[in-house]
């Protein structure tokens, strides 16, 4: 029996019935990128290496398309603190525009505070995996998909 195309598949819910929170991080540079990749990457935030976005897994078909550029996994509510506390920026940015007409999300609330949806971290200390950046992570390299490990990655980021 076939799936009518209208059918989406629903997202995946943690133990206690939340939706997921995705953090992905952007690895790899700009050149030689075609312009569909590099439209998803900015529409995700991801505008320059080592930029950090968390996401719910609703936007999974997103990730998945740029996967050889980013890697993701599941972040923990401590890991998104530090992340918050150390990294994040607060925005500074009009909400709407001047008729009132357009409102702008280019921020995310937390606390009554206004960030930026994006986080800049430095390069990992030690080092990416052993098999570098272009590699995946299942083949001991940085890239893809890689569960709760995501979170040491961060730890080394900030």
């Amino acid at each position: 029996m076939k799936k009518k195309m209208s059918e989406k598949k629903p997202a995946e819910k943690s133990e206690n019935n939340q939706i997921k929170k995705l953090a992905v991080i952007r690895i790899r540079g700009v050149t030689g990128i075609k312009k569909d990749i590099k439209d998803t990457l900015n529409m995700l935030c991801l505008y320059h290496n080592n930029y950090c976005v968390v996401l719910d897994s609703r936007m999974f078909g997103m990730i998945r398309k740029v996967k050889d550029y980013v890697t993701w996994g599941e972040i923990n509510d401590e890991t998104y603190r530090l992340l918050i506390e150390k990294r994040g920026k607060e925005f500074k940015g009009r909400e709407t525009d001047s008729k009132k007409k357009i409102n702008y999300k280019k921020f995310i609330v937390i606390n009554n505070k206004k960030y930026k949806k994006y986080f800049r971290l430095s390069p990992p200390r030690g080092g990416f995996e052993r098999k570098g950046i272009k590699t995946p992570f299942t083949k001991s390299g940085a890239l893809g998909y890689r569960k709760e490990k995501i979170n040491d990655l961060i730890k080394r980021m900030v």
